[in-house]
């Protein structure tokens, strides 16, 4: 492949130009032929030693992550922080060196800190992808979002996405809010004004408090689950409350008077941020970014492996 991303490594959206986004679209629409074949295997990283490193539990990204892996052939090493030497008061950076003295040739981190991935690709000799560094950003999640857009509507640019819930301390909504505006999506955020971050505006995102309102301008909503172990105070009276406000049921859905996509990163709380018969709904496709999800990563993990290879060459 002629073509290579403009980056060395996957930190944020931020990093990436509109080229880039098409470029791993492009790729993971070819590798999402390969995950729905009989034989879902193929060799291009059977070379490449790839070690996850989660410093935050997490159970989607992580497997997401590990299947797209062994679906490139990659050999993989799994780090909880919780069995290491991290407890015993390790460093970040003499961890990750210890691992990648066993000749690993990749990392893919995810961090409590915001940065912890910026930090760790100027400080180490190794290609990073940042699964989720704090409030910062989760690039991953947002291309498989915006490319669930895409196949599930056609294009990104024109539509109108709606991300509803705890934007203050979501990094897929930053994340989300970067990509859906180099594509040429219109966006808008919607939850109680004490988690709409100030200024949010200057991100070029409209803001509207009626949900109903919301959904009635949308073609696509993206419903946030509540962070609730990132809050420290309260932000609303109660979790009944933020659902009769800010919750999307059936009955609400259906009184928009047309129909629209509904998202959902994950993991779902069922009856707060959105109900089980809107979750299970045929509009819903929480399911197609599950699947696309794997595609995504395989594409992005390809490139940057290619783009190293490219470089070693010259």
């Amino acid at each position: 492949m002629n073509e290579s991303l403009s980056v060395n490594h996957l930190l944020g959206i931020k990093d990436l130009t509109p080229t880039d986004i098409d470029l791993i679209f492009k790729t993971a629409d070819n590798f999402k032929t390969v995950i729905n074949r009989p034989i879902k295997r193929v060799p291009t990283l059977r070379d490449i030693t790839i070690a996850n490193v989660f410093f935050e539990n997490s159970t989607r990204t992580r497997v997401s992550f590990e299947i797209a892996e062994k679906r490139l052939s990659a050999d993989v090493i799994n780090f909880s922080s919780a069995s290491s030497s991290v407890s015993k008061g390790e460093s970040l950076i003499d961890t990750v060196n210890n691992i990648l003295a066993m000749k690993v040739d990749m990392v893919v981190m995810r961090h409590p800190a915001p940065g912890a991935c910026i930090f760790l690709a100027k400080n180490t000799k190794t290609q990073v992808i940042n699964a989720g560094d704090g409030t910062h950003e989760h690039p991953t999640q947002a291309l498989l979002d915006a490319y669930s857009i895409r196949e599930k509507t056609g294009s990104i640019a024109g539509k109108r996405v709606l991300i509803v819930g705890d934007i203050m301390h979501s990094r897929v909504a930053i994340s989300n809010i970067f990509c859906l505006n180099k594509l040429g999506a219109e966006v808008m955020v919607c939850g109680p004004a004490t988690l709409i971050p100030k200024h949010i505006e200057h991100l070029g995102v409209k803001v509207e408090y009626d949900l109903k309102k919301a959904l009635q301008w949308c073609d696509v909503a993206n419903m946030l689950r509540i962070q609730l172990e990132r809050q420290d105070i309260k932000y609303f009276p109660s979790i009944r409350e933020y659902t009769m406000q800010y919750g999307l049921n059936k009955r609400l859905l259906e009184s928009i008077g047309k129909e629209i996509v509904v998202m959902h990163p994950g993991p779902i709380n069922r009856g707060v941020e959105i109900t089980s018969d809107v979750a299970d709904h045929a509009q819903s496709i929480i399911l197609d970014q599950v699947e696309n999800g794997v595609a995504i990563r395989m594409a992005i993990l390809y490139l940057l492996a290619m783009k190293t290879n490219a470089n070693s060459i010259v």
